[in-house]
């Protein structure tokens, strides 16, 4: 259910959210069971994957924005901002949550935080300098409703899968690598082997579900965001500058920032990624797809008027 009155929920976003949770949840059994089989306590496999999580869950709004450079800023510090924010919020009929800033030249924007309560939207200088007052209440309105659709936890929660399977793996190779016999050397060498295996497998089906759910996720934010403003014409000429001014951005720069793709509303990528290999692994659906439901939604709307 969406976490604001007059941002509808998904029933496709919501069914995937579900479907990932529930594959993310085998994903966790495989790997206590690997680990609780290979030796390890399971006392200490709970506490390592809770503190996981927890560490993750709880504080991934100001781990985004210490990567991010970002700061929280006040309505007298960025009183143009706050008022676009306050003015969708009123729209939406949903709380205003926190408004950052980083002083960054790539623009984008993304909101984060482990629920809609404790949120934080943050927009780059980049992206202010760049698009008018109309274009950047249509991005934002974007990642309220990321907000709103509660898509931000999920992914924070889904993307520690990978990160918690490669801690424990590596927690488990070490102890297999401590003392023994030479049989038992050649046994913990095995083993290693077998952990290491069932690690990368667990990572990369993570990562697809997670790439697989970010781009569904966007297409519904793209969907809400233009309907809460009536003007996807206007998103659309949003994501249409971010992303060809996005290829402006010095590589290295470019680089800094891909830890965040998933959560950005843009991808911090330059140039365009056309094939269907460079779709499977990217974090947002393409452009034209982009595009065309944007379009489409112009059309029904403009009908609807008429």
């Amino acid at each position: 259910m969406a976490y604001a009155k007059n941002i509808s929920s998904d029933r496709g976003l919501t069914w995937r959210m579900m479907m990932t949770g529930l594959f993310l949840v085998i994903l966790w059994g495989l790997i206590t069971a690997i680990l609780f089989a290979i030796g390890l306590g399971i006392t200490f496999i709970a506490i390592i994957m809770f503190a996981g999580i927890f560490s993750q869950y709880w504080f991934s709004d100001r781990i985004a924005l210490f990567g991010m450079g970002g700061r929280i800023v006040t309505p007298q510090e960025a009183p143009q901002l706050h008022a676009l924010v306050d003015r969708l919020c009123a729209m939406a009929d949903m709380p205003k949550p926190r408004v950052a800033i980083a002083e960054i030249d790539m623009p984008n924007a993304f909101a984060t935080g482990r629920s809609p309560k404790a949120a934080v939207v943050c927009v780059t200088t980049g992206i202010q300098a760049r698009l008018s007052d109309e274009e950047l209440e249509a991005v934002l309105a974007h990642e309220l409703s990321h907000v709103a659709h509660r898509d931000v936890a999920v992914m924070t929660i889904a993307s520690s899968v990978g990160m918690i399977a490669g801690l424990l793996t590596r927690v488990a190779m070490f102890s297999s690598m401590v003392g023994g016999n030479d049989n038992q050397n050649q046994n913990n060498a095995l083993l290693e082997v077998g952990v290491m295996l069932a690690s990368i497998v667990i990572y990369f089906i993570s990562y697809l579900l997670t790439l697989a759910l970010s781009r569904y996720r966007e297409l519904a934010a793209d969907r809400s965001g233009a309907l809460l403003i009536g003007k996807p014409a206007v998103l659309a000429a949003a994501l249409v500058k971010v992303t060809g001014d996005m290829s402006k951005i010095p590589q290295r720069d470019l680089r800094k920032q891909e830890a965040y793709n998933a959560f950005f509303f843009t991808p911090a990528l330059a140039g365009k990624q056309s094939s269907s290999l460079a779709n499977l692994f990217s974090t947002h659906p393409s452009l034209e797809k982009r595009l065309a439901q944007l379009d489409d939604l112009e059309r029904r709307l403009g009908q609807s008027a008429a």
